[in-house]
């Protein structure tokens, strides 16, 4: 059984660290609180953008875009959005999870595939297994904006432009509540059911023609695709770093509290056995 002194010891380590802990709860939701309130700003700029797309898109002209036609699968891309930083519970192994099952279903060979890493964790595993990777970008912001993403989201919408890759899908955790992330998987290209978003009683007059205006907004529409998915992506990271810590703070001060109880049930039986030291030396003086 450990002494006294290292019960004692213990019991102090333990409450440094739920200070520790619980400190890093508050950041993170405030973190999240920001986070959330980016994701959600941007919902209505996207909306916009899919809808003028999708009225240009479903127009009864012979507007047509290479981003809107479905071709033969030849290499598929993997954007995977992870954290920078542990300390976010099961946040990136749930994506690295979908990753590796969703390459294993599909392809046979590396050939057939490449992976786009945005943040250190899915960087890092890519690595480690020898999947692959055609680009990456790593210590992303809390509170990323378009900037940080732009050059990246542009060479990815280019690789689909050039041929490079055939399809174009996202892996990233949707932010659903702040105790709620949702592991989500879709494609991004070729860019595919506009029918549902077509503009209804909307009369747009274009200048110039609506073959170069879509020429223009289509890479735009694509690349506002993966930055929405990066703002959700860290509010999903900023809530699951909370819900971590809160847990983490939970179980320090259930440790504490079983050091505790042991803690003074040991100092009790110390001093029980004392008086009974005590009381045996005096009857022996008797």
């Amino acid at each position: 059984m450990a002494s006294l002194r290292d019960l004692k010891a213990r019991i102090d380590s333990t409450k440094k660290t739920k200070k520790i802990t619980g400190a890093m709860q508050m950041v993170s939701a405030s973190k999240m609180s920001k986070a959330e309130q980016n994701a959600k700003g941007f919902v209505p700029y996207a909306d916009k953008l899919q809808e003028v797309v999708a009225s240009i898109a479903n127009s009864n002209t012979d507007v047509s875009h290479p981003m809107l036609i479905k071709r033969e699968v030849k290499k598929t891309a993997y954007l995977v959005i992870t954290s920078d930083r542990g300390l976010v519970g099961a946040y990136n192994s749930n994506i690295l999870r979908n990753l590796v099952q969703t390459i294993e279903k599909r392809h046979e060979s590396k050939d057939e595939y490449t992976v786009i890493a945005v943040g250190r964790k899915g960087y890092d595993f890519c690595k480690k297994r020898d999947l692959p990777m055609s680009n990456s970008i790593l210590g992303m912001a809390d509170h990323p904006t378009f900037a940080d993403i732009k050059e990246l989201a542009s060479e990815t919408v280019q690789m689909y432009s050039d041929g490079e890759i055939d399809e174009l899908n996202i892996i990233y955790n949707h932010y659903v509540s702040a105790i709620s992330q949702k592991v989500t998987a879709k494609k991004l290209l070729p860019i595919e059911n506009l029918d549902a978003h077509s503009a209804i009683n909307n009369d747009y007059e274009y200048d110039p023609d609506q073959e170069q205006i879509l020429e223009v907004l289509l890479p735009q529409y694509a690349e506002s695709l993966i930055f929405g998915a990066l703002l959700d992506g860290k509010a999903s990271e900023h809530a699951a770093s909370m819900t971590a810590m809160r847990s983490a703070t939970d179980n320090a001060g259930d440790l504490i509290d079983d050091l505790s109880l042991t803690y003074n049930r040991a100092r009790q039986a110390a001093i029980t056995q004392e008086i009974t030291e005590i009381s045996g030396g005096v009857a022996a003086l008797e």
